[in-house]
């Protein structure tokens, strides 16, 4: 995990945020829990005590229907409970007790808070139990029985004693009860005691309805109680309270165990808090250490396909948007790249051009400038009146210089009609092999003077068509056989080749023996008043222009030019569309 990666940042920030709501949350249990606890018990006792004092008013005011009431309510919230007269003195009333149905009558068996313990009573009873109890009947028509010990017993019953048997028809014992509720139930005289004192104080607030809280300590026990005091319905004996007392020792016993709890979980927490937060950190900054990756690689303009984050999340999103900018940085850059390499080329072309321009301003300014100096030179000689011998031979120069001079400008006009485009073909079936051959013997003069022959190399018997300008081809031959008689050696063959190059062309090649062209300026041999040869003058005649114009002829029928060196010269070549039509027959 490195020191500054999103990681480790993620899970330091995850594990000290946890840890600190955690320490928060055991600091506010430390110190606000048993007070919450013990809000929250009394705030429950209160609400309750409320609800019974609204049944309370609608029961009659006898101890046989209260009893019940206050058994139900003290199993329910785990509470002691007393009724008070208008001297707050206690009600006698004993709200748990047991019903048995005896041969005869119904005796009900009093559980007296006082003298008694839960122990004393058997675990268990429920409805229809036999049960025997030995005690003191209460009242003459012996219904209402002290009791003293439960049985069954195979003794006797001491003296003074009645033993009652019968099946249980009712009981309500203390359920769901702290420790020893009875002698709970026994303190309410004792608490009792220490608030009589301080009770004219609140009487005020009793006869409104407000329930008045105090707390009582056990002496004996050392437990905290809540004691809670409220008026209930008037009685026919004047007004009537309503006293809960419960314990608060549950509270201190959560308290103490918790603060325990906490000693031994805290590790176990700290330890799990650590895990996931490296488990949680990995998984959510997983996208983000793939997103940083792939950022990276686009920095370094690296296109290449990039793991897609299949999620629907903005992890997700944001992943397809940068693959979605990574294909088109890569095309945009791409066509930025054609575009810059075309801008050079374009840059370069220009800057040929521009030396052409003023190559050919200087080629023309040279070409004019010598014929131009010639005819100036012999007018002069004709002006001054030379001998009449030589006015034949001036006149003879000045008018082959003018028809140089014309050839010149008139090859200057044709090769800028092809610039322009302005020229259009006329195609059509001709052959080719007549062509070069009608081309050829128009220079039967110039090879008898240099002692050169012309040799055809061609399949026998095979006379290939082609479609194309018939004119236009015989200037194309007519440049290229001149250009390989000027520029060949005394006593040697040019030779001509026709030949099909594939099933749709038909190239024919011219190929002189002499010197051969520098490498460098094979590119460039078809440019106008380009001449491989700096050091030719004049005297090897030709404009300039010719290649230049065979060049634009051959494009316009998209044909494929070439030049290239052979072992003993020079071979130009060029191709043209095979005519596959059948001859007008005459």
């Amino acid at each position: 995990m490195r020191r500054h990666s999103i990681v480790r940042k993620l899970f330091v920030v995850t594990s000290v945020l946890i840890l600190i709501v955690f320490s928060l949350v055991m600091l506010a249990e430390g110190l606000f829990f048993e007070r919450f606890y013990r809000i929250s018990k009394i705030h429950a006792l209160e609400r309750n005590m409320n609800e019974f004092a609204d049944r309370f008013g609608y029961t009659e005011p006898d101890k046989r229907l209260v009893s019940p009431l206050l058994g139900a309510f003290m199993n329910q919230n785990d509470a002691s409970i007393a009724v008070l007269n208008g001297r707050f003195e206690r009600e006698t009333l004993n709200p748990y007790y047991l019903e048995l149905q005896t041969e005869g009558q119904r005796v009900t068996i009093l559980i007296s808070t006082s003298g008694m313990t839960m122990d004393a009573i058997p675990k268990g009873l429920q409805l229809g139990d036999k049960l025997t109890v030995d005690g003191i009947f209460m009242d003459e028509k012996d219904t209402i029985l002290h009791p003293v010990a439960f049985g069954p017993t195979n003794q006797e019953p001491e003296l003074g004693m009645v033993r009652v048997t019968g099946n249980i028809s009712e009981v309500l014992l203390p359920e769901q009860r702290s420790y020893n509720p009875l002698y709970q139930d026994a303190l309410i005289d004792d608490a009792l005691n220490g608030w009589v004192p301080e009770a004219e104080t609140y009487l005020a607030r009793l006869q409104a309805g407000s329930v008045v809280h105090a707390e009582w300590m056990d002496e004996w026990s050392g437990v905290e109680y809540a004691v809670l005091i409220r008026s209930l319905p008037a009685g026919k004996d004047g007004d009537l309270y309503l006293l809960a007392m419960t314990s608060l020792q549950p509270v201190g016993e959560a308290v103490g165990i918790l603060k325990q709890y906490v000693v031994y979980i805290a590790p176990i927490i700290v330890v799990l808090v650590i895990l996931l937060s490296m488990i949680y950190s990995k998984i959510v900054s997983r996208p983000l250490v793939q997103l940083s990756r792939s950022a990276e690689r686009l920095a370094r303009l690296d296109f290449t396909e990039h793991p897609e984050i299949q999620s629907k999340d903005e992890f997700g999103e944001l992943s397809r948007n940068m693959t979605a900018l990574s294909r088109n940085l890569d095309s945009a850059l791409r066509e930025l790249t054609r575009a810059n390499v075309k801008m050079q080329e374009d840059m370069r072309e220009k800057e040929r051009s521009e030396e052409l321009r003023k190559e050919l301003i200087a080629n023309i300014s040279h070409e004019l400038k010598t014929p131009l100096g010639i005819v100036k030179g012999f007018a002069e000689g004709l002006q001054d009146e030379v001998a009449s011998d030589k006015r034949d031979r001036y006149l003879s120069l000045i008018v082959n210089e003018a028809d140089r001079m014309n050839a010149l400008i008139m090859d200057m006009l044709e090769l800028s009609k092809f610039e322009a485009k302005a020229i259009q073909l006329l195609p059509r079936r001709l052959p080719l092999l007549g062509l070069i051959q009608k081309v050829a013997d128009s220079f039967d003069q110039q090879l008898e003077s240099r002692q050169l022959r012309i040799q055809f190399n061609a399949d026998e018997g095979d006379k290939p068509f082609v479609t194309a300008d018939a004119r236009r081809i015989e200037q194309v031959v007519l440049n290229l056989l001149s250009n390989a008689i000027r520029h060949a050696e005394e006593n040697s063959v040019i030779t001509i080749s026709v030949y099909r190059s594939s099933a749709v062309k038909v190239t024919t090649t011219i190929e002189n023996v002499g010197s051969p062209i520098a490498e460098e300026d094979l590119s460039r041999i078809w440019d106008q008043f380009y001449r491989a040869e700096r050091s030719r003058d004049r005297k090897s005649g030709g404009t300039g222009l010719g290649l230049a114009i065979v060049k634009h002829i051959l494009e316009l029928h998209e044909s494929e030019y070439d030049v290239r060196n052979t072992n003993t010269g020079v071979a130009f070549s060029f191709n043209l569309n095979e005519s596959r039509e059948e001859p007008n027959e005459k």
